[in-house]
């Protein structure tokens, strides 16, 4: 049961002024200028006249960027790539709505829009697209809040869509809080229920399809949360609807309010924890789409990693993910703070850019970014900052790589790593402080031979939570510090051996 102080603290959270959320975001981070010595921010400058409310971004093998806006338009850019951008404008496709997800693929665009997955082309060569073509609309739309998000085409050519709730609390459409699949012939296949507020889907390196999942009811902070067939993601909602997905079958039990994902996944077997959680304001507000960066380390030592917009907040976080025990789990990292709007989605260019862009929407959802829209691209100078680049779980505590070499004298001192834990109340209410805190104690700190990575010792690891890294006490060789202290890892498993 949830008590009425617990409702009133959720909707303090939920209803924080973004002024106080950017004071508290900026003394965590506060670090724009200095990313800038690695990571500069590019205006792409937007046409005057072109309605830009960017949405979606995909790179077109000929060099450009196409994109596709709110109001469901495609544009091509040209020169978007170039340094300094030369921007030209061609509008490719229109009449779509709140394009959020583009794909190329085949000579064709394929949309992922409120209602539907469509088939885009330009039959005639002179351009302009005159052939749309329904995948599949295979899904019930009525209400503001039932957005949807696909992914790239999968190495099948399907297309991964995640629905939205209707008003983040309830299922009136069909599949609603539902991810699906659809096949290149148009077939929809239901895949796994339990969403929410979904903004942005998209594979790991491995292959693994996850989707970003936004904090609010049975959500305590945004997530990123893997895509299993099958599975139930978390919110009860979408229950309704398993007599329309064949061979899929409803869990028998729905989760407990006023519980701990831990203990309701022993309940509910379909229940999958979310693989990586962010923790409220500290790492975004509202996380929305992400690309894996696979630039072959053209865009500094993260290869491999994905790269997370914050509509909210209007920055970019960096996430790692590993499997252990059969189940994905891992960590994230600030990166960028400093963009100019809030940010809707990102794209990795064919040189190694990240492409950054979104819009805001006057009163309805607050950003901290001041332009009513924008589109930005992040390049890297070539310089490696003092970072940390991975974090990964060991059976007795945690593998911490950087990107330069540490110190060693300062490294190999258990005292220098301070590091608390934290989960959430799993419920129906919105959001959820941080609860059940713990602090781990460092028993021993082992830098490898090349200084690159220290192997921690714990005295005890907590499953269902997040553990919460402060390295401010950790210098490079060249004794420079951290331009980021702080990483969160999600520990769902602890490694057997």
């Amino acid at each position: 049961m949830v008590t009425l102080r617990h409702r009133l603290t959720l909707l303090a959270l939920a209803f924080t002024p973004l002024l106080h959320a950017g004071e508290d975001l900026g003394a965590m981070w506060g670090t724009a200028t200095e990313e800038a010595k690695y990571y500069p921010i590019v205006e792409i400058p937007i046409a005057a006249g072109v309605p830009m409310r960017p949405g979606s971004f995909e790179s077109l093998p000929d060099g450009r960027l196409a994109v596709g806006t709110r109001r469901g338009d495609i544009y091509f850019i040209r020169g978007a790539f170039d340094s300094p951008p030369k921007p030209e404008y061609h509008l490719f496709a229109s009449g779509q709505d709140e394009i959020f997800s583009l794909s190329w693929k085949d000579g064709a665009m394929t949309a992922t829009t409120w209602g539907e997955v469509t088939r885009i082309s330009d039959s005639n060569g002179d351009g302009i697209a005159d052939r749309y073509d329904t995948l599949s609309s295979n899904w019930g739309y009525a209400e503001g809040h039932e957005f949807a998000f696909g992914s790239k085409h999968d190495p099948k050519g399907n297309i991964w869509v995640a629905l939205g709730l209707s008003g983040s609390y309830e299922s009136h459409n069909l599949f609603r809080g539902w991810a699906v699949q659809v096949t290149p012939q148009g077939k929809m296949i239901p895949i796994c229920s339990g969403l929410r507020s979904p903004g942005g889907v998209g594979a790991n390196a491995e292959g693994a399809m996850f989707v970003i999942e936004s904090q609010g009811p049975w959500n305590g902070c945004c997530s990123l949360k893997h895509l299993k067939p099958g599975a139930f993601l978390g919110h009860p909602a979408s229950y309704n609807w398993y007599p329309f997905a064949p061979g899929l079958k409803a869990p028998a039990l729905e989760p407990n309010g006023d519980s701990r994902m831990g203990i309701e996944k022993k309940r509910v077997k379909e229940l999958v924890p979310p693989a990586v959680k962010f923790p409220y304001i500290k790492m975004g507000r509202s996380i929305s789409g992400f690309r894996l960066n696979q630039t072959g380390g053209r865009f500094g030592p993260f290869e491999n990693q994905l790269f997370l917009g914050d509509y909210s907040l209007s920055l970019i976080l960096r996430a790692t993910t590993e499997q252990i025990n059969g189940v994905w789990q891992g960590a994230c990292y600030p990166f960028r703070e400093g963009l100019a709007t809030g940010i809707m989605n990102v794209e990795f260019s064919p040189k190694g850019q990240l492409i950054a862009g979104g819009f805001t929407t006057s009163s309805q959802w607050p950003v901290r970014g001041k332009e009513p829209f924008a589109l930005q691209r992040i390049d890297w100078n070539g310089v490696v900052p003092f970072e940390i680049r991975e974090i990964n779980i060991r059976n007795d505590g945690f593998l911490i790589t950087f990107t330069q070499p540490v110190d060693k004298a300062a490294a190999s001192n258990p005292d220098a790593y301070r590091i608390t834990t934290y989960t959430h109340v799993y419920d129906g209410g919105y959001g959820s402080p941080e609860v059940d805190q713990t602090t781990a104690r460092v028993t021993g700190a082992t830098p490898s031979a090349d200084g690159l990575s220290v192997r921690l010792s714990l005295d005890k690891i907590t499953e269902d939570h997040i553990h919460d890294f402060d390295l401010s006490r950790i210098t490079s060789q060249a004794g420079k510090p951290l331009l980021h202290t702080k990483a969160y890892y999600t520990v769902n498993e602890i490694p057997r051996n």
